[in-house]
């Protein structure tokens, strides 16, 4: 027993003393200041325009140094000019040590300024090139448009801004609950809740915003319970004079990845007929928060008024785009929402982007109880037509966890590869099963539009 701790202490003291040794540091330094010219960085042209610019500086000043040489009697002047020129070297020798001299030069001058020029604007604790890295790779990403509201739109949208940041979120405004539905009863404004989620998902400090948006105020202060978010997009929305605006110029001070569109911006209302369980008769339910709170299967669902016009932004995204993702996100009240919009459905129908459905993991009490991944997909070809979606993305992870009640988990029917491209995977998040993880679906996403995947998984493997 012995034996092995001396052993141990002897191999961590080695280790030690080989990080503190000259080579290594040398060694580490010279990783560390290599991979500022690794591909992709775009960087390595700017150095070498300034390595140009800096030999047309010194061949103009070799051409005065010359023509006094040539044209000055020896004076002192030009004893000066041979030393610092180091005419008693082989003229190769020189070459070498100017030449190596000057770009070392350049290149520690371009990476400091670049150091000082970009930390002031860094996350405390990230790197700066890890920070530049990122950011090349996030603009040179695909043009993707999500379409949906709630948390599921905002669960995708938090993995998608690591793989890119050329995002538009598409986004309900059929929204009548809680502090949203209150502002717009009593100001008129469009809903800004699901605008104010896909912001707090789309941001760089994701957890302090979070925290910030949905401070709710007491009642002691006279405000309703509502959230600061809601208040902030609508104080801008004010400010500015539109809702539009309000949103743009809220995006801009909260530098979020990508952009958040409205559908539409006329006052929308969802309404649904819903057939009762007790009973053969249907009632019409009108308002979205009251669709889920009435018991029932939805038979039917529209906006009231019927052919609200869409969002002109949102149209040009969505036919500008290289991939549309559809959900996750609440069957009918987040996400036949915004197809609702007849001219957002007729862009989504005649976009070339690939289209991806990504279904939900679990049902909506009041909504889409007892629905498989079929059943979802029969209501959006209803509403959109068949062969919308190039790939249906749904979740294969069952065993051994346990939903709270009435949640039910959406299944993979049997028979649903016959007519449609599946994708089954694991998306369940540990710490909330009902929900998707952020960064797996992110990156499923991803390497499906790279065809990065491989062939597309069978759904009659394990479903474990």
């Amino acid at each position: 027993m012995i034996d092995v701790l001396l052993k141990d202490c002897y191999i961590v003291v080695k280790m030690k003393l080989k990080e503190t040794s000259w080579l290594f540091r040398v060694k580490q330094w010279g990783r560390n200041e290599l991979a500022w010219l690794r591909p992709g960085l775009g960087i390595k042209r700017w150095i070498l325009l300034m390595i140009a610019g800096t030999a047309l500086l010194g061949f103009s000043i070799a051409v005065v140094v010359l023509d006094i040489y040539r044209t000055v009697e020896q004076s002192w002047l030009t004893q000066i000019l041979a030393f610092l020129s180091l005419r008693f070297l082989p003229r190769w020798l020189r070459f070498v040590l100017f030449s190596g001299s000057g770009a070392l030069c350049i290149y520690f001058s371009t990476m400091g300024l670049s150091r000082n020029i970009i930390k002031p604007f860094m996350p405390q604790g990230a790197g700066v090139l890890d920070a530049i890295a990122s950011y090349r790779r996030r603009v040179r990403g695909p043009n993707v448009v999500v379409l949906g509201g709630g948390s599921g739109l905002a669960s995708i949208l938090r993995g998608l801004k690591k793989h890119t940041a050329n995002i538009t979120a598409v986004v309900t405004m059929a929204d009548d609950g809680g502090s949203s539905g209150e502002l717009r009863r009593r100001i008129g404004t469009p809903p800004p809740g699901d605008i104010r989620n896909c912001m707090t998902a789309l941001s760089d400090d994701e957890a302090m915003l979070t925290q910030i948006f949905r401070y709710r105020f007491g009642e002691e202060y006279n405000l309703n319970g509502h959230s600061l978010g809601n208040l902030f997009i609508t104080a801008l929305s004010d400010i500015t004079g539109s809702f539009e605006e309000g949103i743009a110029e809220a995006s801009r001070v909260l530098a979020i990845t990508g952009q958040v569109m409205p559908a539409t911006l006329q006052d929308v209302r969802l309404a649904a007929v819903k057939k009762t369980t007790s009973t053969s008769d249907s009632q019409v339910i009108r308002g979205e928060s009251e669709i889920t709170k009435t018991p029932g299967k939805i038979e039917r669902v529209w906006l009231d008024p019927d052919k609200p016009q869409a969002f002109p932004p949102a149209i040009q995204a969505i036919l500008a785009a290289d991939l549309i993702i559809v959900g996750p996100g609440s069957l009918y009240t987040s996400i036949l929402a915004n197809v609702l919009v007849p001219d957002i459905s007729r862009a989504l129908k005649a976009s070339k982007a690939m289209k991806f459905y990504v279904s939900n993991i679990t049902s909506q009490p009041g909504e889409t109880d007892g629905y498989t991944v079929g059943d979802h997909i029969k209501v959006l070809e209803k509403y959109l037509g068949s062969n919308i979606f190039d790939v249906i993305i749904c979740n294969r992870y069952f065993s051994g966890i346990s939903l709270p009640e009435p949640l039910t988990w959406v299944t993979i029917d049997d028979n649903l590869s016959a007519n449609y491209v599946i994708y089954p995977a694991d998306l369940v998040a540990k710490d909330k099963p009902s929900r998707h993880d952020s960064d797996k679906l992110a990156q499923i996403v991803m390497d499906l539009f790279y065809e990065r995947t491989g062939p597309l998984l069978n759904i009659n493997d394990d479903m474990t």
